[in-house]
């Protein structure tokens, strides 16, 4: 028997975020202008199926950067609406094994100081990152 009711259960999306750290300075990306988010990230990206999320991080990081890096260990996460659906974004410290890095998902790569995350547009979904970026204090 169906209910007169349509209820629609959308599974929200997880994506990863790569925090990647260099002489203190954290790696962070600019989506294209024509992205659905054109916004400064940390790199990553949503978790296939059957995947894990380190999984995820060293195959997103090698498709989009051209680099391999080694998960080290989980960070924070950040849960957000956007109008395509809800993601729930986890945030691994990861480190950078090999490979020369040649940007291919976004139109700009740098490496900041923690105290300037505050001069970047970031996506929504990141912003809590970035708070917890600059409440601790780490080492590369």
């Amino acid at each position: 028997m169906v209910n007169k009711e349509t209820v629609i259960i959308r599974r929200m999306k997880q994506v990863t975020a790569a925090i990647l750290i260099q002489d203190n300075r954290i790696l962070i990306a600019k989506r294209p202008a024509d992205d659905k988010i054109p916004k400064w990230e940390f790199p990553g990206g949503k978790i296939e199926d059957g995947e894990t999320a380190e999984e995820c991080l060293q195959r997103e990081l090698f498709e989009e950067l051209g680099i391999n890096v080694r998960v080290v260990n989980y960070f924070c996460s950040s849960t957000y609406p956007y109008p395509f659906g809800q993601i729930e974004l986890m945030a691994f410290f990861v480190e950078w094994l090999s490979g020369e890095m040649e940007p291919s998902a976004h139109d700009q790569v740098r490496w900041v100081l923690p105290e300037q995350l505050d001069h970047f547009d970031f996506s929504p979904a990141d912003l809590p990152i970035v708070a917890e970026l600059k409440r601790t204090s780490f080492h590369s």
